[in-house]
């Protein structure tokens, strides 16, 4: 057989077989006196094993090395494994299609439904009424929620809880204003102190223990702006792109937040 006749009996294309030559997955046959390559019999049927291995799932290396023994006893190895990885895509698949199923089972359907179902609920009860900080909060959650393994985003829905009773969040929605209010004020403005304290009173203890914990990522935005050596570049890079978004007034407010937690704790 010609290569062409070959491919088309096992169901290929020539660059295939031409590919799995270049990998050493299907022997090359002696080329005749005329140039061409004669393939027999055998070379179909392994030429049709490697197709079937590979329409099981298996990667082009996995193949190697189960064509390398003959006796079938890495075979059955391999496809344990790949029985196994399947089964667990098939489970996140069922996991991924009953969240698919209660999303469209809405009759809201909003950007912040595709986060985990108790994030969504957590975002419906806090405040937002045109706050652009309220607004800055939901979207930080959000990306927290979508990044967070499960353990760590349970940790983060309990923290929360205390800010959704009543009160709380009648609290946090004067607080957003007052924070929205400052967006064009001066960082030495008399309203920023007063501001900070309100929100680190406003901050359950339960959660400040957790922001105390993690002050050190940010240990050198504790002090004003000014020359010296940073002593953390990752803490630096997640309040400069927190300063980002907010104006030199409202950046000072959670410094001294932040500085507050910290005596707190």
């Amino acid at each position: 057989m010609r290569i062409g006749e070959l491919a088309a009996l096992v169901g290929v294309s020539s660059r295939t077989v031409r590919h799995y030559h270049h990998l050493g997955l299907l022997p090359e046959p002696v080329r005749l006196a005329n140039g061409y390559r004669e393939y027999r019999l055998r070379d179909a049927v392994v030429l049709a094993r490697v197709r079937r291995l590979a329409e099981l799932g298996l990667s082009l290396d996995e193949i190697r090395d189960v064509l390398a023994d003959d006796r079938g006893r890495e075979l059955r190895e391999v496809l344990a494994e790949l029985d196994a990885d399947l089964a667990r895509q098939q489970e996140e698949i069922g996991v991924r299609r009953s969240r698919l199923a209660a999303l469209l089972a809405e009759a809201d359907l909003h950007p912040d439904s595709t986060v985990s179902p108790d994030m969504a609920a957590v975002l419906r009860d806090l405040p937002a009424g045109g706050s652009r900080l309220a607004e800055v909060d939901r979207e930080l959650l959000a990306l927290v929620d979508s990044v967070a393994d499960p353990a760590d985003r349970a940790r983060m829905l309990d923290l929360m809880l205390p800010l959704t009773e009543p009160d709380a969040l009648a609290r946090g929605h004067a607080l957003y204003g007052r924070l929205d209010d400052l967006a064009d004020a001066d960082p030495r403005d008399p309203r920023v102190a007063v501001l900070a304290a309100d929100l680190a009173a406003h901050i359950p203890d339960e959660m400040a223990a957790v922001i105390v914990a993690n002050l050190d990522a940010v240990s050198e935005h504790l002090r004003p702006p000014g020359p010296g050596p940073v002593e953390n570049p990752t803490g630096r890079r997640w309040m400069e792109t927190l300063h980002a978004e907010v104006s030199p007034a409202q950046a000072e407010a959670f410094r001294l937040v932040m500085i507050a937690l910290k005596e707190r704790g």
